[in-house]
């Protein structure tokens, strides 16, 4: 063999080590350093809280991407709220940061001097930010368009989303709190945290013992009904509210007892049927600016003749992924997907607004054929995604335009600020953690999780996801995350 074969040959074995660890796009594992092994080993294996349930833990470079650190990172697990990183990857990708969700208010029939002959529709389009107060603007716009009574009904239209509520495996314990709301293409939030679909029921103690705290219902509104039974304590007593939503109904019983002088206590509710809620609240509106409506209230698709009066719009989402990641907001994850589904497939639907997701996911290097997908909040018990997946969507994400605005998204570690620090603002506050930490939370019962990014001692970002499942007690899981984050954040 002559000298130039052999070097042709040297060349050809360089090219394809130096390739090795790219194959097929997905890193392979580097070595990680001895001290780090040791000390996340270590700590795996003593946490007595650990024993029988199961961590994926997933440690990459966040510039090479290699991962230096595994333990079982190819097991699927459920995830918890880490799915919304996939969810709000994939909505960048396929819906663009400027993207905003649309509520018009459309006419049928003429209108002749102040009366509209004919219905009013609402119609939405899935905007979980709308506000008592965009439905107030929207009153005195038709007010100031001239009509003062409407001799119709006012209708409301959610058929851009297909009418199934909850999301599969929604556990029938959560279908009234908060987080498990309904999801409607035409809903409202009580205030600027956006969980559409709710009412924040408040309780004050009264001034005397043994007499009933107040009770109210922000926003103002009929549609629920509060059955008030509880009693205020002594001073000195233990607080023991219990509020509850009948299924199928709207009536909100709340029990108990408050002790006299303590603070006021509020809890969101979800309400039945959200569609209908809204249509209550513009009605209430419409009467506050003094528009008679004569007929009634339903549902119903808009007809294509009908004409536009308002449109209004919400924010874009690279505003509304704060609130959405931040705050963990399920409703926004529910609605993004469906509506991933209606624009990409054109069904709003949980089937093609996951199909969606599937398909984007090759675009952050994931492996679809590795994850099983259910919802898209992470609430279900079903979905089941390794840790080695969530941090290869981390790492591959820096690499699209719109990481920065993903990045801002996530809960950043210690900062009290709601919208800067949202879930982790109370945790990680130490000064080699605070403000040094961007990353997802989540918890479902016996499953914590936290993935995202890491600003190291020595100055090194990685890339981190780690997964527990079948715990015992989920607020132990996050000390366990923390202690793990620690770690990675002293090297």
């Amino acid at each position: 063999m002559n000298k130039r074969v052999k070097n042709y040959q040297l060349i050809l074995f360089l090219i394809i080590a130096a390739a090795v660890p790219y194959i097929h796009g997905t890193p392979v594992h580097a070595k990680a350093p001895i001290a780090l092994d040791q000390k996340l080993n270590h700590l795996l294996m003593n946490e007595s809280d650990l024993q029988g349930a199961i961590a994926g833990i997933s440690v990459r470079s966040a510039s090479s991407g290699q991962i230096i650190y595994d333990h079982m990172g190819e097991t699927r697990l459920r995830v918890a709220s880490n799915m919304k990183l996939l969810t709000a990857a994939a909505a960048l990708n396929a819906l663009g940061v400027n993207y905003r969700f649309n509520t018009d208010v459309l006419t049928e029939g003429r209108i002749k001097g102040k009366t509209l002959y004919g219905s009013l529709y609402l119609k939405g389009y899935g905007d979980p930010t709308l506000l008592k107060t965009d439905l107030d603007h929207m009153a005195k716009q038709i007010k100031e368009s001239g009509i003062n009574k409407i001799k119709g009904d006012l209708v409301g239209d959610d058929s851009c989303f297909d009418n199934v509520r909850y999301s599969t495996d929604l556990p029938w314990s959560d279908e009234t709190t908060y987080y498990g709301a309904q999801i409607s293409a035409l809903t409202v939030s009580p205030d600027k945290d956006y969980d559409a679909g709710t009412v924040i029921v408040r309780v004050k103690p009264s001034s005397h013992q043994g007499t009933k705290p107040t009770v109210s219902v922000s926003p103002k509104t009929s549609f629920v009904k509060i059955v008030n039974q509880v009693v205020t304590g002594p001073a000195d007593s233990k607080k023991d509210l219990k509020i509850e939503r009948g299924h199928g109904n709207n009536i909100i019983t709340i029990s108990g007892a408050i002790p006299l002088n303590s603070k006021s206590e509020r809890e969101w509710v979800g309400v039945w049927e959200p569609t209908n809620y809204t249509l209550a609240l513009f009605k209430q509106s419409l009467s506050e600016h003094g528009i008679k409506l004569t007929g009634k209230i339903r549902t119903g698709k808009t007809p294509k003749d009908a004409i536009e009066r308002i449109s209004h719009s919400s924010m874009p989402l690279s505003e509304l992924l704060v609130p959405f990641m931040k705050l963990s907001n399920n409703g926004h994850a529910e609605v993004l997907t469906k509506e991933m589904g209606r624009i990409v497939k054109g069904e709003g639907s949980w089937e093609k607004g996951l199909e969606v997701i599937q398909n984007e996911l090759p675009n952050f290097g994931v492996n679809p054929k590795t994850i099983l997908l259910r919802d898209g909040s992470g609430i279900s018990h079903v979905n089941l995604i390794p840790a080695n997946q969530i941090s290869q969507l981390l790492y591959s994400v820096q690499n699209k335009p719109w990481f920065p605005i993903f990045l801002n998204s996530l809960p950043v570690a210690g900062e009290s600020e709601k919208r800067v620090g949202g879930s982790l603002r109370n945790r990680l506050r130490t000064p080699l953690t605070k403000g040094k930490v961007w990353a997802k939370t989540g918890t479902i019962s016996t499953v914590t999780s936290l993935s995202g990014y890491v600003q190291t001692k020595s100055g090194e970002k990685l890339i981190f996801s780690i997964l527990l499942n079948n715990l015992l007690d989920e607020e132990k899981g996050k000390k366990i995350e923390d202690r793990i984050v620690e770690v990675l954040a002293n090297q």
